[in-house]
């Protein structure tokens, strides 16, 4: 389908563009609150003789909701296609805040035996459920606000995870800056995540009160998963392999802390600050590059910083290696972040928009994304300590990422001939 300019609607509605962001910040905040302090849910939920054994229950569990994500993605996609992207949103927002509540005020091993980690797994499949359709539903709104500018408003949801990635690194590093350390593994962790409960009445809020698309037209009897199935198998499969590596990159981002405490033995405070300043870079920098790809075209500016991280990503985790030092985290994330989440992935919603006509883009973004998600997303931080783990090499997260690199660039490419340009 080709990029083709229309005249933009007569006003873009602000409170839509807030409502559907606050979704993403919803949604990245808890995720990455599970990431950075998945070595204390080891110990609560997960206690084994074995640290390692542990700290690997505790990433499965995280990589447990991928497993429901498509599941999600063809509910609610299908549901938004019909009923509306607005009526999907609040949905997913509803299943957010059961997800992330069962999470913060979930009683641990000790007090509770099984019940505990069986509960935080519940828990994790209603966050996956709830995202597998929250991420179709903003990006077919935000990006049908002007098709002129598909980049820069679909880019904004990946700047509010930015925000909420910086939130939630910041939330961390306070409570294990300011509580000893037996406190904040005790309780100091549920802090953020009650804290974070605050965005979900709020995102429920305004998105009961937001506009529907100027692109959605009500159709009780559209068959939009019938319709992807027939017709629009590759556009998925496209869709789904230019994701690969942006959601490899995302994930490997929240996996960074406790990579530099396990590996390069940084304070557990510190290791989480390279995070920080990613989370700073993906708050301000998506949509200058998507806005960019409204100018110059799509595959221009993904192709362009996808080449560039293939080529540099494994020397950085060398460079990482031979200094392990808090500047070289720093520095090292900074320039993933900028390469392969503002440069590469900021522009990827907008492509995924493209890919697919309104009647079921709701359905196909988010069966493609979920894919994705499902093979190179949330399982990346067990996929990456599996893999140090086998071949004793720890640079071997930037070889995961170099073959995802590869993966999304192939996909690049066949995107071509589906008019995306």
């Amino acid at each position: 389908m080709s990029t083709v300019l229309a005249p933009p609607p007569s006003r873009v509605s602000l409170r839509t563009v807030i409502a559907c962001n606050i979704g993403a910040v919803f949604e990245w905040y808890d995720l990455v609150l599970f990431g950075v302090f998945a070595i204390t849910l080891s110990h609560q939920f997960f206690p084994t003789a074995s640290q390692s054994t542990s700290l690997m229950l505790s990433l499965a569990t995280f990589a447990i909701a991928y497993l429901v994500r498509p599941l999600g993605a063809i509910v609610i996609g299908a549901y938004s296609d019909i009923r509306g992207r607005r009526a999907g949103l609040v949905l997913s927002a509803m299943l957010m805040m059961a997800g992330m509540l069962m999470t913060a005020l979930m009683p641990p091993y000790a007090s509770v035996g099984i019940a505990a980690p069986i509960a935080l797994v519940v828990a994790r499949l209603l966050q996956g459920f709830s995202a597998g359709g929250e991420f179709g539903s903003a990006t077919a709104l935000l990006a049908e606000q002007d098709p002129n500018r598909r980049g820069f408003y679909a880019s904004l949801q990946w700047a509010a995870s930015g925000f909420a990635v910086l939130c939630a690194s910041l939330a961390a590093y306070a409570v294990s800056h300011l509580l000893p350390p037996a406190e904040a593994a005790a309780w100091g962790w549920r802090i953020p995540f009650a804290v974070g409960l605050l965005i979900g009445p709020v995102a429920l809020y305004m998105r009961n009160r937001m506009e529907e698309s100027p692109e959605f037209a009500p159709a009780p009897h559209r068959h939009p998963l019938r319709d992807l199935a027939r017709h629009e198998k590759g556009r998925v499969l496209a869709g789904a392999g230019i994701v690969a590596v942006g959601a490899a990159g995302s994930y490997l981002n929240i996996y960074m802390p406790n990579f530099a405490y396990t590996h390069l033995h940084l304070p557990r405070d510190l290791a989480v600050l390279g995070t920080v300043v990613a989370g700073m870079i993906n708050t301000l920098l998506p949509p200058f590059f998507a806005g960019l790809s409204d100018r110059i075209g799509r595959i221009r500016v993904m192709a362009t910083a996808g080449i560039i991280g293939a080529v540099i990503v494994y020397p950085l985790f060398l460079w990482l290696l031979a200094s392990p030092t808090l500047g070289t985290l720093i520095a090292i994330q900074a320039i993933m972040n900028i390469v392969f989440y503002c440069g590469y992935y900021a522009t990827a919603p907008a492509v995924l928009a493209e890919l697919f006509p309104a009647e079921n883009r709701t359905s196909g973004v988010s069966i493609a994304y979920v894919l994705a998600q499902l093979v190179f997303g949330g399982i990346t931080p067990l996929t990456v300590t599996w893999l140090v783990h086998v071949t004793g090499n720890d640079a071997a997260a930037g070889l995961y990422i170099l073959f995802a690199a590869c993966l999304s660039l192939i996909s690049l490419w066949a995107c071509r001939r589906y008019g995306v340009r």
